[in-house]
């Protein structure tokens, strides 16, 4: 079986079609028993088309890469897990608690995670405060 992208030059209509083989095609197309579905004219020509390839070796590479974000994903949920386990949300307001804690150290306090954009973090880190981004994924309700 083959598959060709036939287009009718009297309504301009694009569909596909089957056929038994190429040579069965022409036979068909020689006997004018191809017929636009749309307008019933006989002016049915193939179009181009891209032929449709198996190529094993891009399937191994995109499982491949299935299976790498699947172990990312899970290292990452894996720190999620530690880091809200052992550590103090303080949302939008990372950045002004990240100073507290770096530049009051007469107080112990238990480590931080929250939010702060990219420019806040360069500043941070500019002045000497040990401040990571981590992408953070949000569980899923479903």
């Amino acid at each position: 079986m083959i598959k060709y992208k036939l287009i009718c030059k009297n309504c301009e209509l694009s569909f596909d079609s089957w056929f038994a083989s190429s040579v069965e095609f022409e036979k068909l197309k020689y006997k004018n028993y191809l017929i636009c579905h749309n307008c019933n004219s006989k002016k049915v020509e193939k179009t181009l088309m891209a032929p449709k390839l198996i190529n094993n070796s891009k399937n191994k590479v995109s499982n491949q890469k299935n299976l790498n974000f699947r172990e990312i994903s899970k290292k990452l949920n894996e720190y999620k897990k530690f880091i809200k386990k052992n550590f103090k949300n303080v949302g939008e307001n990372f950045a002004y608690e990240a100073r507290s804690i770096h530049y009051d150290k007469s107080t112990k306090r238990k480590g931080i995670y929250g939010t702060a954009s990219n420019d806040e973090i360069k500043e941070l880190r500019e002045e000497g405060i040990n401040a990571e981004m981590i992408p953070w994924m949000e569980d899923k309700t479903n």
